[in-house]
């Protein structure tokens, strides 16, 4: 959490300061964000996330099986 450096390099505290409400200021401004990012096509920008993360790992393995896939269809063709 960042503080202003007023707060930081006072000798006393500051009745006037009132962390409760600027931590919830913080938040609804968050989730304003969160809200505004879920667009129409949050599904489908999940769905690819979800599937780039389970791929990712097996980088040279799912090449390997598009490759074959494509000699395939080829063949067949």
């Amino acid at each position: 959490m960042s503080f202003t450096q007023s707060l930081i390099s006072s000798p006393k505290p500051h009745p006037s300061v009132d962390f409760v409400s600027s931590d919830f200021e913080a938040l609804a401004s968050h989730m304003q964000n969160c809200e505004r990012s879920r667009d129409r096509f949050f599904a489908l920008k999940s769905s690819l996330q979800v599937v780039r993360s389970l791929l990712a790992g097996r980088l040279v393995t799912v090449a390997c099986v598009a490759v074959l896939l494509a000699i395939t269809a080829l063949a067949l063709a």
